[in-house]
């Protein structure tokens, strides 16, 4: 997926315009993955702080390069069928960025789902490059299923993809107003960032920013926030359901995946893994997921996956932390 990311993103802009910001323990996988990835390209967390540090890191990093550069924030773990509209919407979307807006890509949806946050849009601000944009009205959290019904129903909501656009000045002067502490600790970052204290430093900023997402920490509080809809077939394959619906399925609608044994009888429209050595048997299933690994066992419906989050709030509210 990292290198499908890469990939759609290519004809726009060019590996050696293209930063990815990983964790330590992902560094080797990336450079695998992307080999002909400059080694500087490559920036390395030395922490998980929540979305808004990690773009931090990668605007101050682009703007001592380059004080006039925009970005796209694109997450490496995204399905988008369509890689010709998605590059037209990032596009249109820089025409945006320009004139100081913080851009979000709103996916057009497809079904009431309670899994995604959602944005409204507002005012028009016409058809950059051909693509209709709006003003941000507000960022909504994940709703329950009456209030998606509500969104979707309106016609004034969109999925948050999670995709951003910005001048890298416009984003930094937002995280100077909004979150003077992560803006500060970036500043010490990026002032060591050619000298030999590069990893020392960067390593006690990351103690101290604070955790918080870029939506919660800047879009949700920004003034000037814009929104390009699209229609690009995205997913972020955040359910076993979705994968199930994204790769190669038997004639029964089965997929038997994963480095055991999987045996499905009399079983339909269902996703079954086995963990090396186990055999996973499934019989008179319809609709199901089962995720056999070494220290776990999943089994629900695919229109119950979502519910994942509910026994990890479980295993939190218990003490399992072995389990996360």
């Amino acid at each position: 997926m990292l290198q499908e990311t890469v990939a759609r993103l290519e004809p726009l802009i060019p590996l050696e315009r293209v930063l990815v910001v990983a964790s330590g323990e992902h560094a080797d996988t990336v450079r695998a993955q992307v080999p002909d990835l400059p080694g500087e390209n490559l920036l390395v967390e030395p922490g998980p702080r929540g979305t808004a540090p990690c773009i931090g890191l990668a605007a101050v990093v682009l703007q001592q390069h380059d004080p006039a550069a925009t970005m796209a924030v694109c997450p490496a773990d995204h399905v988008i069928t369509d890689a010709a509209g998605f590059r037209q919407a990032l596009a249109a979307a820089t025409q945006l960025a320009q004139d100081d807006y913080l851009v979000t890509l709103g996916i057009t949806p497809d079904q009431p789902h309670t899994g995604y946050g959602y944005i409204q849009r507002g005012s028009s601000l016409g058809k950059p490059g051909g693509q209709p944009a709006f003003q941000v009205r507000r960022f909504a959290e994940k709703p329950d299923a009456a209030t998606a019904q509500h969104f979707v129903a309106s016609g004034e909501y969109y999925w948050n993809g999670g995709i951003f656009i910005w001048r890298t000045a416009t984003i930094l002067a937002e995280m100077a107003t909004l979150l003077p502490s992560l803006h500060a600790e970036l500043q010490r970052v990026v002032g060591a960032w050619d000298s030999p204290r590069r990893m020392e430093v960067l390593s006690a900023a990351w103690e101290r920013v604070p955790r918080t997402t870029i939506d919660y920490g800047v879009m949700e509080k920004a003034a000037r926030v814009a929104v390009v809809p699209v229609d690009i077939g995205w997913d972020d394959v955040g359910s076993w359901a979705t994968l199930a619906g994204l790769v190669p399925a038997d004639g029964q609608g089965n997929v038997a995946r994963g480095e055991g044994r999987p045996l499905l009888l009399d079983t339909v429209d269902s996703y079954v893994y086995a963990s090396a050595g186990r055999l996973v048997a499934a019989v008179g299933l319809d609709g199901f997921v089962v995720i056999d690994t070494p220290d776990a066992l999943l089994v629900c419906p695919k229109d119950r996956a979502q519910e994942v989050r509910d026994v990890v709030e479980r295993l939190k509210a218990d003490g399992l932390d072995q389990y996360l």
